[in-house]
């Protein structure tokens, strides 16, 4: 079930690389995953050392220069077979993008090689526990002092904190929206701490968790832009990146979605027969099917458009709220089908409820996405990123 009126040769042969590997190295390790429900440091950089993070990367900084829907392929094939493995990677991706979009000359040269290579696993920090999804709530700050800068605070809900190198942290240094700025930090530099990873319903072997800075000292050179930029760059990298990179991790848990059931369904007896030959159960399957096959197009869709350098916020938005609620939707209805046995470990249906509830509060609910898109359809929108990213315009978007 792909899309070939936005994929080419390349994409195909790149999603048979990945789906090899993913079968090859992730599957074998989901049990040990799912019972020790912690980060998995080992195949995080085992998946980093392929190269895929480097998939948006121009060729000029050692990366893929392949794009968007490249990227969206190779997450959604490594979370068909572990939903915390494809957030590993579209974690990576928003931090690859504030640099790619917000660094200096020196930082890009220093930073994108190193992530591209497999040797360096990126971050962005913006959420904090008082303000959550509201940027402008945040808390952090920033001081500067001489020819660095004094950061204390914290930042939770960090996508890969426990495996990042580089953390790129959006905090106050000043007041209202032109008061943030973001800076890169070291995750070895003194004053930066994490807290003990908490235990979570689902994504078990990937890391969203805290982190802390009490009188951590960075250098001037370490910040993203000028003073005044963190906004832009907390909500291009959202929007842009995080809104199709989460889609793919939703679209690859669909596709495990209706892969398992199609099989439980196949080999389950009932009545002499598989209750894959019963009416109702037909109806369920096509029903998951039929969703699975409109998010995906919605999801290609927008990042195609993304590639093409054009204006596309609506159609992104519109694709993680299509990816995200058919995801959860198939999931229950999936639930149904195995009936008791779903509620066990010894099919995997469970996990892929608990993984793609995950989906849903990142880069903006559903709520956030419809109350966008209604802003958008009465003409209440001041601008696009996607279009002035691409123009280099960035900063002063809002």
């Amino acid at each position: 079930m792909t899309t070939g009126y936005f994929t080419t040769d390349q994409h195909d042969t790149l999603r048979a690389e990945v789906r090899a590997f993913a079968e090859r190295e992730v599957r074998p390790r989901v049990t040990e995953m799912e019972t020790q429900r912690t980060v998995h440091h080992e195949l995080s950089r085992l998946i980093a050392a392929q190269r895929w993070l480097g998939v948006t990367i121009p060729h000029e900084y050692g990366g893929m220069g392949m794009g968007h829907l490249a990227k969206t392929i190779i997450i959604e094939e490594l979370a068909r077979v572990s939903g915390a493995m494809g957030a590993m990677v579209q974690a990576s991706q928003l931090g690859v993008a504030k640099i790619l979009h917000f660094g200096s000359d020196e930082q890009k040269k220093t930073w994108l090689p190193r992530v591209a290579d497999g040797d360096c696993l990126p971050t962005i920090a913006v959420t904090e526990s008082a303000s959550g999804g509201h940027v402008l709530g945040m808390r952090a700050r920033a001081v500067r002092d001489g020819d660095d800068y004094i950061i204390n605070g914290h930042k939770v809900f960090v996508g890969n904190s426990h495996v990042g190198d580089v953390h790129g942290v959006v905090v106050r240094t000043g007041l209202g929206p032109k008061g943030l700025t973001a800076f890169l930090v070291e995750s070895d530099r003194p004053g930066f701490a994490l807290a003990p990873q908490q235990s979570t319903m689902g994504l078990h072997g990937f890391s969203f968790g805290e982190l802390l800075f009490e009188n951590c000292r960075v250098p001037a050179s370490n910040r993203l832009g000028d003073e005044g930029d963190g906004l832009a760059v907390a909500y291009s990298s959202s929007i842009l990146y995080g809104r199709s990179n989460l889609t793919a991790v939703s679209l690859g848990i669909h596709q495990a979605i209706l892969d398992e059931t199609v099989a439980f369904a196949s080999g389950r007896e009932l009545y002499g027969k598989p209750i894959a030959e019963l009416d109702n159960i037909k109806q369920k399957i096509g029903q998951i099917t039929s969703r699975l096959m409109t998010a995906r197009i919605t999801a290609y869709h927008a990042v195609h458009l993304l590639d093409q350098g054009q204006a596309c916020d609506i159609e992104l938005m519109n694709a993680k709220l299509v990816n995200v609620e058919s995801a959860m939707d198939s999931a229950r209805q999936a639930m149904e089908i195995h009936a008791g046995i779903g509620l066990t470990t010894e099919r995997p249906i469970e996990r892929f409820l608990r993984d793609a509830y995950h989906i849903f509060a990142p880069a903006g609910t559903s709520d956030v996405q419809r109350l966008r898109l209604a802003e958008a359809a009465m003409g209440r929108t001041k601008g696009q990123w996607s279009e002035r990213i691409v123009h280099g315009e960035a900063v002063g978007v809002h």
